[in-house]
């Protein structure tokens, strides 16, 4: 369940920063509202996940495909260019991502 629980919390912190791109520095309500209850909704499911996960490599994790999710989303929603050393970089986030969670370092 906790591992669900951070599924969630990334998805949510990646809709939070992309509607914060599309709030034009909160100046647009709709994108704004959006950033707040996103980034709310990421924290209480982070902070649940907690109960049962260990805080360094979940945090870690979430904040490693928060930052390749919205890259990602910068690109697909708003046609931001990336160079290859972000890519590079991207990728070694997800690596590393992918060794804390086959090492089990994880769990309680």
């Amino acid at each position: 369940m906790g591992f669900v629980l951070v599924a969630g919390a990334i998805v949510s912190e990646i809709a939070a920063t992309l509607s914060l791109r599309a709030s034009h520095g909160l100046t647009r309500l709709g994108p704004s509202i959006l950033v707040v209850v996103g980034y709310a909704a990421a924290f209480v499911l982070l902070a649940q996940a907690l109960k049962t996960l260990h805080v360094g490599p979940v945090y870690a994790v979430w904040s490693g495909l928060g930052t390749v999710g919205a890259l990602a989303g910068g690109v697909l929603l708003f046609d931001e260019n990336v160079r290859l050393a972000t890519v590079a970089g991207a990728l070694l986030i997800v690596a590393g991502v992918a060794v804390m969670y086959v090492g089990g370092g994880l769990e309680h």
